[in-house]
């Protein structure tokens, strides 16, 4: 019988388990690689100058060590809600559903502003309107996250190879280059590299949301967490070495200087052909970026809605694809309302504000859990511990609230703002049904 009609014969549709290591890995990688690197290098560089890869290893250390919790809890709780999940087990209702509005509307925003990126790089090469096709290409990504969740990730692998290659092609254009420049130079001193850090961020997300395809994951108590962990590695590994490659070739002046700073490295180095075969690259990165985006922030509104923190029809699962296809209908809506303009360092700061907040509700719940849910089966335990205690989690919360404290002033309000907003549909949502409220 084919897979997807098993739920024939009265029972109830569920999302697909069909993923492997590979599959969650490589999806991981590829939502980590986007749009973060190849467009946000240039600003990271205007705040930290040529020891700009110290930002990024501060970035990669605090991805790995808030990664370890995650990997924890989605081996304890493989469900496709993820942080909300988690913050829901640890903390309630509310404060989950807080959590969970962040990072989906976060993933909204950066899916949106992406996809204005896109649109940008388009427009360069061929000529076009660049919000035609930012819209044109959020519908694209949808149809394909609504066809299926192997279908989103095979394409996204496919993709994932063209960016890796891209990222591996600047590598070895700078590798001559190394020892050209002083990377200990930073423009801003030490308060540049903290606010690089904290900036470059963006280009890391991606590795939390592993997490929320753990009701899609074969064995996802063990795939998840070693899925989530290499994708880290392998892609801390690539960041380091761009950022070192193109600071080499250009210096940080002229990379800030640049609204593409990576095709600039590659027309510095070998001439103007390279700059439009690393923009193609950048097409291929950004569209992958879109795509996972608005899976993961669909599986959250599913997640969310199966536990009727939203309504609960937003829960639906199509009977023959398998998929959450009103949270993905309603992802595409909101996210092309947003398309309609962005400034990518802002929303990229904003963005970050929604995630740190998610990477804190994650430590915290992961210390209550450990003695509220002492008895729960762990496959995977984060290291470091005195007796019950994570140790590594603490150190994890610290250096969120020190990363928030580091963002753009306008950023932080943004963030703020939809904090608010969070609340505000909590309450009105509690009071749309009260009778679940008060269970």
């Amino acid at each position: 019988m084919p897979e997807e009609l098993k739920h024939v014969g009265g029972k109830k549709p569920t999302l697909r388990r069909s993923l492997g290591l590979l599959e969650t890995t490589v999806g991981g990688v590829g939502i980590i690689l986007g749009a973060g690197i190849y467009a946000l290098v240039g600003e990271v560089a205007a705040k930290s100058g040529n020891a700009m890869w110290i930002s990024f290893t501060m970035a990669g250390l605090m991805a790995a060590v808030v990664g370890l919790s995650y990997a924890e809890l989605a081996s304890t709780f493989p469900k496709a809600g993820a942080d909300y999940e988690y913050t829901r087990r640890a903390f309630g209702r509310r404060a989950a559903f807080v959590v969970g509005w962040l990072i989906v509307i976060g993933n909204v925003v950066a899916a949106s502003a992406v996809a204005l990126a896109f649109g940008g790089y388009f427009g360069s090469l061929f000529g076009a309107d660049v919000r035609l096709v930012a819209v044109a290409t959020l519908v694209i990504a949808t149809l394909i996250a609504f066809y299926g969740i192997r279908a989103t990730l095979w394409t996204s692998i496919v993709l994932t190879v063209v960016e890796a290659g891209g990222l591996i092609f600047i590598i070895a254009i700078g590798v001559p280059h190394f020892g050209d420049v002083d990377l200990l130079e930073a423009n801003r001193g030490t308060t540049g590299i903290f606010a690089g850090g904290a900036l470059v961020m963006f280009a890391f997300i991606g590795f939390e949301q592993v997490a929320t395809l753990a009701e899609e994951t074969r064995d996802a108590s063990r795939v998840v967490p070693r899925a989530m962990l290499l994708a880290i590695a392998i892609s801390c590994a690539l960041y380091l070495l761009v950022a070192v490659a193109s600071i080499s070739v250009l210096g940080w002046e002229a990379l800030s200087a640049t609204d593409a700073p990576l095709a600039e490295v590659a027309k510095e180095a070998l001439g103007g052909s390279a700059f439009d075969v690393i923009a193609v690259v950048a097409l291929f990165s950004t569209a992958n970026t879109i795509l996972l985006m608005l899976v993961a922030a669909s599986r959250m509104i599913y997640g969310m809605a199966s536990t009727d923190a939203l309504p609960r029809f937003l829960a639906w699962i199509h009977p023959e694809l398998q998929t959450p296809a009103r949270a993905i209908v309603i992802c595409l809506i909101v996210s092309i309302g947003f398309a309609l303009s962005g400034d990518l360092g802002l929303v990229a700061g904003a963005t970050n504000f929604a995630v740190f907040v998610g990477f804190g509700a994650v430590n915290a719940s992961l210390i209550v859990l450990r003695y509220t849910h002492a008895d729960t089966p762990r496959p995977f335990r984060v290291p470091l511990n005195i007796g019950r205690f994570p140790v590594l989690p603490v150190i994890a919360l610290a250096s969120i609230v020190f990363m928030m404290a580091n963002l753009e002033p306008n950023a932080i309000l943004i963030g703020l703002g939809l904090f608010a907003l969070g609340i505000v549909a909590m309450e009105v949502l509690s009071l749309w049904r009260p009778e679940k409220e008060a269970r």
